[in-house]
């Protein structure tokens, strides 16, 4: 099993969803990318995934290019840019889905009021991609190793 999570920048929300993902089942191979990756990770992202448990300091953004001509069984789009330009996969993609969540990097304020939407932002991945899990992968495929 393999899924490709996109975004634009491959700094917040596809990265958190890449490390919920991958906390959730170590048999599925997970990987995240942008359309126009930012240069780092979003330090309050890495500090949201922190809260819960979850590093992410080890992530770098990567180019959805890298990953065109590959085969995925699901390419999911978490945000409404990516989903309006989602690049032509060259190779097998066996199912697209869009769960769209807002862009915590857009908040505005002081650090902590910037942290409750990325709170509030990761929350929301964590729910949308354990359900996922949970009606996608572990119930479809009866994967074994996922807890």
């Amino acid at each position: 099993m393999r899924i490709l999570i996109l975004c634009t920048g491959n700094s917040c929300r596809s990265q958190m969803a890449e490390g919920f993902l991958k906390s959730l089942d170590t048999c599925t191979e997970v990987f995240s990318a942008g359309t126009k990756p930012s240069g780092e990770v979003h330090p309050l992202a890495i500090k949201a995934m922190g809260e819960v448990g979850i590093d992410i300091t080890q992530n770098k953004p990567k180019s959805v290019d890298e990953f065109l001509g590959q085969d995925f069984d699901y390419v999911i789009t978490v945000c409404g840019g990516a989903n309006e330009s989602c690049p032509a996969f060259i190779g097998n993609v066996k199912q697209r889905w869009h769960i769209g969540f807002d862009d915590p990097a857009e908040a505005t304020g002081t650090e902590e009021e910037k942290m409750v939407m990325f709170r509030r932002v990761r929350d929301e991945i964590r729910e949308a991609f354990k359900s996922f899990h949970k009606s996608q992968i572990k119930g479809e495929h009866g994967c074994s190793c996922c807890g």
